[in-house]
């Protein structure tokens, strides 16, 4: 299963305020997603990625049922409770912390946050849903107290159907999430720049 490996860029978290957590894909690893921080406002923040085993936070589709990814889908949700804790720890709180996921560190992040819904600083989901082969609303506690998420993705895309980012939205937006919601024509399984454009106007401000 995931240990806790985690790699640090940008501020100090000792000097800073805010924090960014940022979750690579599938493939990925800490450094790639890390190196997207050029392009979005965090230049004052923290930014802690996790490190998943084997470049991978789960071995299935985020579409398969839960069960069929554990252990491994626990053991990664458990990483980024430890690593919120960490940095609650290092005296910045909930409200300034950040998330950032890309692709399947999108699903995870998305999973991770509505399991835990809280006011956070903010979150930006590029290419992601809530996990399972269905939506499962009993997985999902807290309050977003109008935490805002921006969540990108492209319709149609390999990975990710658009009905389930939207109806991940609607289960964050029924938690108090101020969520945006962009929906690209054929943009692929990639970043744009509006979303980077759009994160940072509705997020990184």
């Amino acid at each position: 299963m995931h240990t806790k490996d985690l790699i640090f860029a940008g501020k100090n978290i000792d000097e800073a305020t805010k924090a960014l957590i940022m979750v690579h894909g599938r493939g990925g690893n800490a450094e790639d997603i890390l190196s997207l921080a050029q392009y979005f406002q965090v230049k004052e923040y923290a930014l802690i990625a996790p490190q998943a085993k084997n470049n991978s936070w789960y071995p299935n589709s985020f579409l398969a049922p839960p069960k069929n990814n554990e252990p491994w889908l626990s053991s990664a949700l458990e990483v980024l409770k430890e690593t919120v804790k960490d940095i609650e720890e290092k005296g910045i709180a909930k409200q300034h912390i950040y998330f950032l996921g890309f692709s399947q560190g999108a699903c995870l992040t998305l999973e991770f946050v509505t399991r835990n819904a809280a006011r956070y600083g903010g979150v930006v989901a590029l290419t992601g849903g809530l996990i399972g082969d269905k939506i499962y609303p009993d997985h999902y506690s807290g309050d977003f107290e109008n935490t805002p998420v921006f969540i990108g993705s492209s319709n149609p895309d390999p990975h990710v159907p658009v009905e389930r980012v939207y109806a991940s939205s609607n289960i964050l937006r029924s938690k108090h999430a101020d969520v945006t919601e962009k929906i690209y024509n054929n943009m692929g399984h990639t970043i744009n720049e509006d979303e980077i454009e759009m994160a940072n106007k509705t997020i990184f401000i």
